[in-house]
């Protein structure tokens, strides 16, 4: 049953993040139609693809943040337990990175070339919540096993080898 609570939590929260981000992006759509620019609707087909990746990456973080982290993914009810399987495998932050894709894709999609200047900004400042308060945060709560995997797991681009 708790688990179930905490899947209905996380689908609210995401819900919430989802639809935020996708009203500012729509915001920021309009520059496309104020200096006449768009992306060719070769980039649809694409986009959509990302787009699908993105989500289902996003979509396996929570489902590991519940599951395993007996957490959701935001920052106020964050899990309790550390997780570094699934996709934390590979990459410290793939919930950020899938995020980042489905946007990506979200403007490709949409031909929107503001959309996709919109993930840069909003890259820099996730870096920023990484580095000077994520990080230190999960440092504190989970000590030496998270410095063991600092030090093993990269934090945005996956290791090639082990």
């Amino acid at each position: 049953m708790k688990a179930l609570f905490l899947a209905l939590r996380s689908v609210i929260y995401m819900s919430g993040f989802l639809l935020f981000f996708g009203w500012i992006a729509l915001l920021v759509r309009t520059f496309d139609q104020t200096f006449g620019v768009s992306l060719p609707a070769a980039s649809e087909m694409p986009g959509a693809i990302l787009g699908v990746v993105g989500a289902i990456l996003v979509l396996g973080c929570a489902g590991v943040f519940i599951s395993r982290g007996r957490g959701t993914p935001a920052i106020f009810d964050a899990p309790r337990a550390f997780v570094a399987i699934g996709p934390y495998k590979y990459v410290r932050n793939p919930m950020y990175i899938g995020g980042l894709i489905l946007l990506i894709g979200f403007g490709l999609y949409e031909r929107s070339i503001s959309i996709l200047f919109l993930t840069l900004p909003l890259f820099l400042l996730v870096h920023l919540f990484v580095l000077f308060y994520e990080e230190p945060t999960l440092t504190r709560k989970f000590g030496s096993s998270y410095q063991e995997y600092r030090g093993a797991v990269r934090r945005w681009i996956p290791r090639l080898t082990r």
